[in-house]
C-alpha cells in the first residue's frame, strides 16, 4: 500500500483489503497527511469487501463462546480486557474507514471526510496504545479468541447512510461511553493506572465521535427534511440486533449532544 491512491475512497477499500492491524494504523496515518494536503480527492463510492481482512489469529468465535475474565482476576483478567477492547478498536477503524469508502459521492462536504479520517486516525491510536500495553503484560492481539459480531451493523446499514449513522456511532459507540468509565474505576481500583490511562484517552476521544456521528446524522435528516429523533428512532428499530439497556452515562451522552430524549423509553424489539 505504499503507492498513492487515486481517491480517498480508494485508499479506504485498500485499509480494509489489509490484515495486518498495525498495517492498517499506519496507512491510516499516511493517508490522514495526504488528505491534509490536498492530494486527494474524496472519489466517488466504492465497494469495499462484505468483511475487513484480518490476521490468521485472534481465533473468531461466536460472542457466547468467548470466555470473559474479570479485572480483579490478576493479569489475566487485565490481558483478556485489553485484547477484547483493542479487537472493538481494529473493528472502528475499519467502521471508519467503510463509512468514507462506502458513502463516498458528490453529496457529502469534504467536512464529512475531515470528520471520519479523524475518527479512524483516533481509533488507529487506541489499537496501538492497547496493543503497545497488551505487550507490557508480555501478550499480544491475537493471542486469545475474540468475537465475530462487531462487523454485523455493517452489513445490516451498508445500503443506507443515515442507518449507519444511527447504529454504529448514536448506538454502539455510545454503549462505550456508558460501560468504559466503570471499567476504569475498576483498574485504578486494583492499581493498574496504566491501562486506566490508556481508557481515559480512549473515553475521552469516542464523546467526540458520538459527537461527529449526531452532527452528520442530523445533516443527513436536515437534507430529507426528517426529524432526527423519530428517524433515529425507527431506524434503531430496525436495524439494531438488541434493546438499549440502561444505566445510561447520561452526562458523557448529553456533552456528545446526545440527550436522553434520544433513547429514554425506547420501545424493546
Amino acid at each position: 500500500m505504499t503507492n498513492a491512491p487515486r481517491s480517498l475512497a480508494e485508499a479506504g477499500t485498500a485499509i480494509l483489503s489489509t490484515a495486518d492491524p498495525r498495517a492498517k494504523c499506519t496507512e491510516t496515518a499516511r493517508i490522514a497527511v495526504l488528505w491534509a494536503e490536498g492530494d486527494l480527492p474524496p472519489g466517488e463510492a466504492a465497494t469495499p469487501p462484505g468483511r475487513p481482512m484480518r490476521p490468521d489469529k485472534p481465533e473468531l468465535l461466536a460472542p457466547a463462546a468467548v470466555r470473559r475474565r474479570k479485572i480483579n482476576r490478576g493479569t489475566a483478567g487485565r490481558i483478556a480486557l485489553l485484547h477484547a477492547l483493542a479487537h472493538i478498536e481494529l473493528n472502528a477503524i475499519d467502521l471508519a474507514w467503510d463509512m468514507i469508502a462506502r458513502f463516498a459521492d458528490g453529496n457529502l462536504p469534504r467536512a464529512f471526510f475531515d470528520d471520519w479520517l479523524r475518527v479512524a486516525g483516533e481509533e488507529a491510536r487506541h489499537f496501538a496504545l492497547l496493543a503497545d500495553r497488551l505487550a507490557d503484560f508480555g501478550a499480544s492481539y491475537g493471542d486469545l479468541p475474540a468475537h465475530d459480531g462487531l462487523w454485523d451493523a455493517a452489513m445490516e446499514t451498508r445500503h443506507d447512510l443515515a442507518a449507519r449513522l444511527a447504529v454504529v456511532p448514536l448506538v454502539l459507540e455510545a454503549r462505550g461511553l456508558d460501560v468504559t468509565p466503570v471499567m476504569i474505576e475498576k483498574l485504578r481500583q486494583v492499581d493498574d493506572d496504566e491501562t486506566a490511562d490508556v481508557l481515559e484517552i480512549i473515553y475521552r476521544d469516542e464523546i467526540g465521535h458520538v459527537e461527529i456521528g449526531r452532527q452528520w446524522f442530523e445533516f443527513v435528516c436536515a437534507e430529507h427534511g426528517a426529524d432526527p429523533v423519530d428517524l433515529w428512532r425507527e431506524l434503531v428499530q430496525r436495524h439494531f440486533r438488541g434493546d438499549l439497556k440502561p444505566p445510561f452515562n447520561t452526562s458523557a451522552r448529553d456533552a456528545a449532544g446526545l440527550p436522553e430524549s434520544w433513547y429514554r423509553d425506547l420501545p424493546a424489539r
